[in-house]
């Protein structure tokens, strides 16, 4: 079973910053990708940002290039999502996701083991 944990949601002001984490334990394979996704009240989930085992595969939503960065540490089995520039329309739910497959995917049914959640709530 594999365990993913987040942290670092909170309540910002439009226009500040938030970094979330998400630690991942447990019986992994060698290599998985990770994502994040979001869900709003009354909203779907929606894809966030991905990073592949090496990094060197990233995606981003379109509206949230050039604000949010993913980034990974190997040694500590954790993905990072460093969000600037946040709107009030990023208000969610934050979910970390992990992926067994070789393929750097979008949609959450690839996504194999989820996290918890962690809410942010950007003020105007």
């Amino acid at each position: 079973q594999v365990q993913l944990v987040e942290s670092g949601g909170g309540l910002v002001q439009a226009g500040g910053s938030l970094r979330l984490s998400c630690a991942a334990s447990g019986r992994t394979s060698s290599t998985y990708n990770m994502g994040w996704f979001r869900q709003a009240p009354g909203k779907e989930r929606e894809f966030v940002a991905a990073i592949s085992w090496s990094a060197a595969g990233i995606y981003y939503e379109e509206s949230v290039k050039g604000r949010f960065t993913i980034s990974r540490d190997y040694a500590k089995n954790t993905v990072y999502l460093r969000m600037n520039s946040l709107k009030p329309e990023d208000t969610a739910v934050y979910y970390c996701a992990l992926d067994q497959s070789r393929f750097l995917s979008r949609t959450p049914e690839a996504y194999d083991y989820w996290g918890q959640g962690t809410q942010v709530t950007v003020s105007s």
